[in-house]
C-alpha cells in the first residue's frame, strides 16, 4: 500500500526587533494543564485554533528567530498572524509608570508584550467557559469539550491535539453533555447565545477598543469581564482591564496601597494609566507582592455530581 504523504506546510520565519518576550504573548492563551489546543514537544509549540478558514494548527520553535509551521485550510490566516500574535504589534507608546512598584516591574521586564491572536471565538468561547469559577473546574470543562467535540488538529501535531469546539459544533451539543462537561446553565446559554452570532462578534477584532468590547457585551451572559479578557488576547487590547475578577482587585491593592480594595478603588488607582490600564495591571501582577492567603483555596464544584 502506497503511504499517504504528510500534508506541506507552510512556513515562516520572523525576528523581533530590540527587546520581546515571546512567552508573554503566548501565555495568555494557555487553558491550564492538558489544554487539547496547546501541547509542546521536542519540536515545538503547538497550537490549534479555529479560523474563518477552516482549522489551522501552528508549530513554533522559539529562540533567538521564531520559526513556524502550519497546517489546515487556515493555515494561511495563521501564518500571515503570526507577527501580532508574538506581540509584534502591540504598541505601548505613551505609557509612563505612575507608581514605583511599576516602573521597576517594567524596568526588569522590558520585553513584555501583549499578543494578539486576531480571532474572537476560540477565547470567548474559553472565557465563557471561565466566568466565576475555579481555573481547576474551568480547565476541566475546556478539556472535556474540545476533546470530544473539537477537530482533530490538522498536519503531524502531537496525538491528541484538537480545536476548541466550533460555533456550529457548540450548537449541537445536547443537555445531558453539558451537563457531562460541568458547564452549569448560565454559562451554557452565553455559550450557546454566543455561538448563534458568532460571526458577527468576528467584527470586535477589527473595531477593537471600547468598540470591540461593547460588541461583545451585546450578548446576554457577557459582561465587562468577559470582554475584557477577550479583549486582551483577540486584539492585545491594553486598557481591557479585567473589572469583576476575583482576585485582580486585591492584587492591586496591597501592591499599591497594602491592603485589599474592591473593584472601584482599583479603577481610581489605575486610572491615571489609561488608555493602558491592562497593561499597567500587568505589570503590577509580574512585580508585586501578591495576594496574602489567609484561607484554604475555594474547592472546585463539580456540576455532573448535581
Amino acid at each position: 500500500m502506497t503511504a499517504i504523504p504528510a500534508p506541506a506546510a507552510l512556513v515562516r520565519r520572523w525576528s523581533p526587533t530590540g527587546p520581546h518576550d515571546v512567552a508573554s504573548a503566548l501565555r495568555p492563551l494557555r487553558r491550564g494543564p492538558g489544554d487539547p489546543a496547546w501541547r509542546e514537544d521536542a519540536r515545538g509549540l503547538w497550537l490549534a485554533a479555529n479560523t474563518p478558514d477552516g482549522a489551522g494548527t501552528l508549530c513554533l520553535r522559539i529562540g533567538d528567530e521564531v520559526h513556524a509551521s502550519a497546517w489546515g485550510p487556515g493555515a494561511e490566516r495563521l501564518i500571515d498572524g503570526l507577527p501580532a500574535l508574538l506581540g509584534a504589534t502591540d504598541d505601548d507608546t505613551g505609557f509612563v509608570a505612575h507608581h514605583p512598584l511599576v516602573a521597576e516591574s517594567r524596568r526588569r521586564r522590558p520585553g513584555l508584550r501583549l499578543g494578539a491572536t486576531g480571532r474572537v471565538w476560540d477565547v470567548l468561547l474559553a472565557a465563557i467557559i471561565e466566568q466565576k469559577v475555579t481555573g481547576t473546574e474551568a480547565h476541566r470543562t475546556w478539556r472535556d469539550l474540545a476533546r470530544r467535540f473539537g477537530e482533530p488538529a490538522p498536519g503531524p501535531g502531537p496525538e491528541g491535539l484538537s480545536t476548541p469546539p466550533t460555533p456550529r459544533a457548540v450548537l449541537g451539543i445536547e443537555d445531558w453533555e453539558w451537563h457531562k462537561a460541568g458547564l452549569d446553565g448560565a454559562r451554557r446559554r452565553t455559550v450557546v447565545a454566543a455561538a448563534q452570532v458568532a460571526g458577527r462578534l468576528e467584527r470586535a477584532a477589527e473595531l477593537k477598543g471600547e468598540d470591540g468590547r461593547a460588541l461583545l457585551r451585546k450578548v446576554p451572559g457577557i459582561g465587562v469581564w468577559t470582554a475584557a479578557e477577550v479583549a486582551q488576547r483577540a486584539w492585545g487590547d491594553p486598557d481591557a482591564l479585567s473589572v469583576g475578577d476575583y482576585h485582580l482587585s486585591d492584587i492591586v491593592g496591597y501592591a499599591l496601597l497594602g491592603h485589599k480594595i474592591d473593584d472601584e478603588r482599583m479603577l481610581e488607582e489605575l486610572a491615571p494609566y489609561a488608555p493602558q490600564r491592562h497593561r499597567a495591571a500587568l505589570y503590577i501582577q509580574l512585580g508585586g507582592p501578591g495576594k496574602p492567603r489567609f484561607a484554604p483555596r475555594f474547592s472546585p464544584r463539580d456540576y455532573r455530581a448535581l
